[in-house]
């Protein structure tokens, strides 16, 4: 039996830059080899300077973001406490998971970059240069391994080579690079086949 975090597709990448990070999805939503939609969101802002990236299984991807945490305490949630929380919940459905991967990527408080991937049942691997989560991450591994020194053009770059060689991921991508002042969000376009 195939993967269930592999039915729907699509492919999320986040990416450290010098007091930046980035985080693009493709914008694809299908059932196997057909495609749905293209303008499924797989990137969510949790705060001003925190977002997370869930691909995998698309209902899974919005209960999980429904039911997470409500910022109740009048102050910002720091990246690494919102992927903590993230994997805590992720492992109470350890026995029946949500098939996602969720990825976390934000500027702490110090303005430093954070970026974190997990697997479904939320063991998570912090790094310093990028993580990648669906069913593109082969592609996106090999694509990725370099030095960005311009942030939106190498996550744009990677992410594209990456979906053209998946026939789950594509449709169109959005990427989002969170800075201290402001986030920059643009949308590519991609094979649509």
């Amino acid at each position: 039996m195939p993967d269930p975090g592999s039915y729907n597709g699509g492919a999320v990448v986040a990416m450290t830059g010098k007091n930046c990070v980035a985080i693009a999805s493709d914008k694809r939503i299908g059932i196997q080899m057909q495609t749905i939609g293209f303008e499924f969101s797989k990137v969510f802002p949790v705060t001003d300077k925190s977002y997370v990236g869930l691909p995998g299984l698309a209902t899974d991807t919005q209960t999980l973001y429904a039911n997470m945490y409500k910022l109740r305490e009048e102050r910002e949630i720091e990246p690494r406490t919102l992927s903590n929380m993230i994997a805590s919940t992720l492992y109470e459905k350890r026995w029946g998971p949500f098939f996602v991967e969720p990825l976390v990527a934000g500027l702490d408080k110090n303005n430093q970059p954070f970026i974190c991937g997990m697997d479904s049942i939320g063991c998570s691997t912090e790094t310093c240069d990028f993580v990648v989560g669906g069913t593109s991450q082969e592609n996106l591994y090999g694509i990725c391994e370099n030095e960005p020194e311009d942030l939106f053009e190498t996550i744009s770059q990677s992410l594209l080579c990456a979906v053209d060689r998946d026939c789950l991921a594509g449709w169109g991508a959005v990427v989002h690079v969170i800075t201290p002042e402001r986030v920059i969000t643009r949308t590519l376009k991609a094979r649509m086949d």
